[in-house]
């Protein structure tokens, strides 16, 4: 048995590990990550990777490489409700495609976009590149076919774990300073821990079949579509051209065990046509999140952490932003200018942000189950003549009355905020935040919204790695900068002639963490610098 010492190990090597890893490099960290699959994931656990999420990736390089190989940036985002494959078309929700929406973000600078469209692509298609970046970072020690196996010790001034590999069954001894659990929702880890999981179990169940087919005249009657939707679940465009997911619901009285893939299938689509089943097998989701993130050095991230049904995409995403935050606190803490209570930040800001994407999850549902409803009181939606057009022009209204919340909740996807941070600087009553609509603001805890600047670079790209003091006036900067340095803490000043942003931004100054979010907002600064970034930095 070997030991092994490293500042992070990190388990788990899905998106949230992998991105953790990344990030923790990109501070300079060294990190050991195990994951006890041989491989990358074949299991097509999601669709859409958001807006949030591609700003993220962007910060790492790895926006293009995942758009190349994601569904092609021209092909559009259209949710369509149907009666069935065979029969009729409803509703149609159009959304822009990625390069339009690219453009739309570029003619509408005005704060209220993200900087990056989203991404249609599969986790199966994300994992392989984010795997290759770390295999190719010589800070991160990749070693799949490994698991986690226990927690020796877990204490104020780090962890000793065992890991062993899945092959040989030989173990090693890890001393870390920190251990990142990003083991998924069975996590190994969180279950070391005895860390219990709040909320609501096997809320909702789907019986999924991942196929093949070259049939597009059935599979694109509508042309590409990236949702084919109708009361009884919905079919997924993996690539807009031979692979697609078929999420068929589980309802009261159906046993999974009598239910085979191609009779779930064809039921579905409403024929038999020509297919091969790539993986296939019930499931179910929750409404669940961690009773804590963190118990002394061990922090919980993605799955481990929070479960969703995935109406709205939050699972992996909000993982991702999960691994933004986790890596700026762990590096902070390594590098010596942060402090415990960074640590228990984390706790207090993304554990209420899962709860928010967990009840707007929630609410996409509930539109779900309404109309599946709808579909149910219907009336033969298929049959030909007025009396079937009459009940489907019915069908198509009452959908469209609901709305598509789900694809379209700016306000959940870009404006949470941290209010219960003990590391912002707090301004009183903190205003209302839309889930729909993204409204762009600077208040301390809030993502700093997107725009381009003068020169056409987005002002994201100009922050620096660690913290970023954005001054719009010819603002005196020396007390913080001296602070800083006395504090060893690193920040850069980058100044902005452009009067024309203050409407957006609302201060003259504002002081941005790692992570793209506001710390502390002013016209000058504070009378005491010093203490504001202890305040800011945990300790």
């Amino acid at each position: 048995m070997a030991q092994i010492d490293v500042p992070v190990l990190i388990a788990g090597g899905g998106p949230v590990g992998m991105t953790t890893a990344l990030n923790l490099a990109r501070y300079g960290i060294r990190s050991l990550l195990v994951e006890r699959n041989p491989t990358t994931t074949r299991h097509p656990k999601m669709d859409l990777t958001n807006g949030r999420s591609m700003e993220l990736f962007h910060r790492l390089g790895l926006d293009e490489n995942l758009r190349d190989a994601g569904v092609p940036r021209e092909n559009a985002f259209d949710i369509l409700w149907i009666t069935s494959l065979v029969g009729h078309d409803l509703h149609r929700f159009h959304y822009p495609s990625a390069a339009e929406k690219t453009d739309i973000i570029r003619a509408e600078n005005d704060g209220s976009h993200g900087a990056q469209a989203p991404l249609r692509v599969s986790q199966i298609q994300i994992e392989p590149v984010l795997k290759k970046a770390i295999d190719e970072n010589p800070l991160i020690d990749v070693r799949f076919g490994t698991r986690f196996d226990k927690l020796v010790e877990n204490g104020p001034d780090g962890v000793i774990a065992e890991i062993v590999n899945e092959a040989t069954g030989e173990s090693d001894t890890v001393h870390c300073r920190f251990l990142a659990g990003c083991d998924g929702g069975g996590s190994r880890v969180r279950r070391n821990l005895g860390i219990q999981l709040d909320g609501e179990e096997n809320v909702a169940g789907a019986f999924m079949v991942h196929f093949r087919t070259d049939d597009r005249a059935l599979l694109q009657r509508w042309g590409p579509v990236y949702h084919l939707q109708s009361g009884m679940g919905t079919i997924i465009a993996q690539n807009d051209h031979d692979v697609y997911t078929l999420q068929a619901w589980l309802l009261p009285g159906m046993d999974p065990s009598t239910m085979t893939p191609e009779g779930v299938l064809e039921g579905w689509i409403g024929t038999h046509f020509d297919y091969e089943v790539l993986q296939a097998n019930p499931w179910h989701a929750h409404f669940v999140v961690a009773e804590k993130y963190r118990d002394h050095s061990v922090l919980l991230a993605g799955d481990a952490a929070h479960q969703y049904i995935p109406t709205g995409g939050y699972g992996m995403n909000s993982g991702i932003a999960d691994s933004a935050a986790i890596s700026w606190v762990l590096a902070a803490n390594l590098l010596g200018w942060g402090g415990d209570k960074l640590l228990d930040a984390y706790d207090l800001e993304r554990r209420p942000t899962a709860w928010w994407h967990l009840e707007a999850s929630r609410r996409h549902m509930g539109v779900r189950q309404q109309i599946t409803m709808l579909y149910m009181e219907a009336g033969d939606v298929e049959e030909e003549g007025p009396e079937g057009d009459a009940r489907r022009a019915d069908l198509a209204a009452k959908i469209a009355a609901l709305g598509n919340a789900e694809n379209e909740s700016w306000g959940v996807e870009f404006g949470y905020r941290y209010d219960q941070s003990p590391v912002v600087a707090k301004e009183g009553d903190a205003p209302a935040i839309d889930p729909i609509t993204y409204t762009p603001s600077t208040w301390p805890g809030a993502r700093l919204p997107h725009v381009f600047l003068a020169d056409g670079v987005a002002l994201h790209d100009k922050l620096g790695v660690f913290w970023t003091l954005v001054a719009l006036e010819d603002s005196d900067t020396a007390a913080i900068e001296a602070a800083a340095a006395e504090q060893g803490v690193p920040l850069q000043i980058l100044r902005l002639n452009q009067p024309e942003l203050r409407p957006i931004y609302e201060r003259n100054l504002l002081l941005v963490r790692p992570d793209q979010h506001v710390a502390w907002r002013g016209d000058a600064l504070p009378d005491d610098s010093a203490a504001l970034l202890a305040l800011v930095c945990g300790r």
